[in-house]
């Protein structure tokens, strides 16, 4: 009931926190020395969320732990490079820029508020025996063979976001968080359609929607006899909601998508009796590197260094 208790606590307020945490994501960069030496960097302060027990470890080590748990092992070689070397940037892109956990941490090992993490011992229970020895060694050997390896734009360490699945098109930035920075583009990314994170559904009742927005509004009404009481107003270039009428309220998609735990603003929605249905393409915010996108591009002959590239712009990878 204690876990049960702070996961809700922990959740509530980094929903309310999220336009705070990028928009400050976004501000830090150009403050950044242009004398930090990369490579002299070897460890981090990690803050596990759970216990609040903030443990030094080397890059390395928790680069492996991020690895594997934010990409699945199953997944291209090159595409754990890819991933892997995505996941160095943004540790290195935090610590220089002050992380998001002040003066306690530099980078927390959960996937709501930095990357996720997970210590070699929780991650080989959690696969089959026979495949843990072979599974962790892809996962070292992805780690080591990209060592050093971080992406800059214009000599600095990018803010290297990734996602799931693009449902088929990236997001800039500019439309999730406000900030927009060039080697955020938009570009199609083809094969996704065949994973599993590709499309959900998320139903919600009529009453459950009205309690969720008068928790947010206290003034929201809605008339479900109405033709348009839910209507989508506008979508970006990627065709992700970008703001949406609920009753008589006007909320953005991120909004929404956080209100409602759908996993994309990419989305669709039906009134059917009693229950509203969202139809949902892909999953995370899109913005920056596709994970699936990525290993489609790998079994298609391209290196790591190649998927990088397509999806930041205008960057270079460090020798």
């Amino acid at each position: 009931m204690k876990k049960i208790i702070f996961y809700t606590v922990f959740i509530i307020v980094l929903i309310y926190s999220m336009p705070m945490i990028f928009t400050n994501r976004f501000k830090t960069e150009e403050v950044m020395s242009d004398k930090y030496d990369y490579g002299e960097f070897n460890e981090i302060r990690l803050l596990h969320v759970e216990t609040g027990e903030v443990e030094n470890i080397e890059l390395d080590n928790y680069l492996y732990g991020v690895l594997s748990s934010e990409m699945p092992v199953s997944f291209n070689e090159e595409a754990l490079k890819a991933q892997a070397v995505v996941a160095r940037t943004y540790t290195i892109y935090q610590v220089s820029n002050g992380g998001k956990h002040g003066d306690i941490a530099d980078v927390c090992d959960s996937s709501f508020c930095c990357q996720a993490w997970m210590s070699k011992e929780n991650r080989m229970a959690r696969w089959e025996e026979s495949e843990r020895e072979k599974n962790w060694n892809k996962i070292v050997t992805a780690v080591n063979s990209t060592k050093g390896k971080i992406i800059l734009y214009e000599g600095k360490p990018i803010n290297a976001l990734f996602h799931s699945n693009s449902g088929g098109k990236t997001e800039l930035a500019l439309n999730v968080w406000g900030g927009d920075y060039p080697y955020f583009q938009s570009v199609e990314t083809s094969g996704e359609e065949n994973y599993s994170s590709y499309s959900s559904v998320v139903q919600i009742n009529k009453n459950d929607l009205i309690t969720k927005m008068k928790n947010l509004y206290s003034d929201f009404s809605i008339n479900f006899k109405e033709k348009n009481c839910i209507e989508i107003l506008e979508t970006t270039d990627s065709g992700r909601v970008k703001n949406i009428k609920i009753g008589n309220k006007e909320l953005s998609g991120v909004d929404l998508r956080m209100l409602l735990g759908l996993k994309s603003t990419n989305f669709s929605f039906e009134i059917v009796e009693d229950t509203i249905i969202f139809n949902i393409i892909g999953y995370g915010h899109g913005v920056g590197l596709s994970q699936c996108g990525s290993d489609y591009l790998a079994n298609n002959g391209k290196n790591y260094e190649e998927i990088i590239k397509y999806y930041y712009k205008d960057v270079e990878i460090n020798e």
